[in-house]
C-alpha cells in the first residue's frame, strides 16, 4: 500500500518538476539571447552615432563608394592580389583541352 502511495506522489511531482526544469532551461536560453541582442543593439547605436558626423559619412562614401570631391583627381591602383585569380579546375576534373571539337573527339576515342 505504501508503494502505491509513493508511486502516486512521484507521478504527481514528476510532471510539474519536469515542466519547471524545462521552463528554467528555456528561460536561461532566452536570457542569453536577450543579452546578445542587447549587445547587437548597442553596436548599432554606436554605429548610428558615428554616422551622425558629416566627416564620417564623407569618409564612408570615399572608401566604400569611391566618391571624389569636385576638382580631385581619382587614382585607382590595382595590385596583383586585387585581381581575381584564374579559375583552376578541381583536382578530380581534367583540364579542358584546347582545339576544335572534332580534335577533342578524336583524342578521346584514340585514348590519348
Amino acid at each position: 500500500m505504501a508503494a502505491i502511495v509513493v508511486c502516486a506522489l512521484a507521478f504527481t511531482v514528476a510532471v510539474p518538476l519536469r515542466t519547471y526544469l524545462t521552463q528554467r532551461s528555456d528561460m536561461t536560453v532566452q536570457e542569453q539571447r536577450q543579452a546578445e541582442l542587447e549587445a547587437e543593439v548597442a553596436d548599432w547605436e554606436r554605429r548610428k552615432a558615428q554616422l551622425e558626423d558629416p566627416a564620417q559619412i564623407e569618409a564612408e562614401a570615399r572608401r566604400r563608394l569611391r566618391y571624389v570631391m569636385p576638382g580631385e583627381t581619382p587614382y585607382m591602383v590595382q595590385l596583383p592580389e586585387d585581381k581575381p585569380k584564374a579559375a583552376q579546375p578541381a583536382p578530380d576534373q581534367e583540364p579542358e583541352v584546347d582545339g576544335a571539337w572534332y580534335q577533342r573527339l578524336w583524342e578521346g576515342t584514340a585514348g590519348r
